[in-house]
């Protein structure tokens, strides 16, 4: 399975996608605000990064605006949040096979053009 998931309105994600380019080919594409994730989904996505901390993005405005940082949130709590609101997944998500590369990071970009 070639899987990702994005945020079209997101710069970010935006060039992240032209870099990776043609190795996009065969993987189906969702918008995450277009078509919400499901839950089955995120645990699918849960299983392969190993916790829902791992997938939960704490540079979303929602994440200061309601103090969750002062908060200790727990596994639940950050599926639960990433359930209800499309802005604290991180983004994006990239699954190949069995392997998941979460973010937008360089060094996590890199690792998936290696891979693909």
């Amino acid at each position: 399975m070639r899987k990702l998931y994005y945020l079209s309105t997101c710069s970010t994600c935006k060039r992240i996608l032209n870099d990776v380019g043609e190795q996009l080919a065969g993987f189906e594409i969702q918008d995450i605000k277009k078509k919400a994730i499901t839950g089955e989904q995120v645990d699918q996505m849960k299983q392969l990064a190993g916790s829902y901390e791992s997938l939960f993005s704490k540079r979303s405005r929602s994440y200061q605006s309601r103090g969750l940082a002062a908060k200790t949130l727990q596994e639940s709590d950050y599926r639960s949040l990433i359930m209800e609101d499309y802005t604290f997944l991180k983004r994006p998500v990239f699954i190949v096979e069995e392997e998941i590369f979460v973010g937008s990071e360089a060094k996590n970009i890199e690792k998936l053009q290696n891979f693909l």
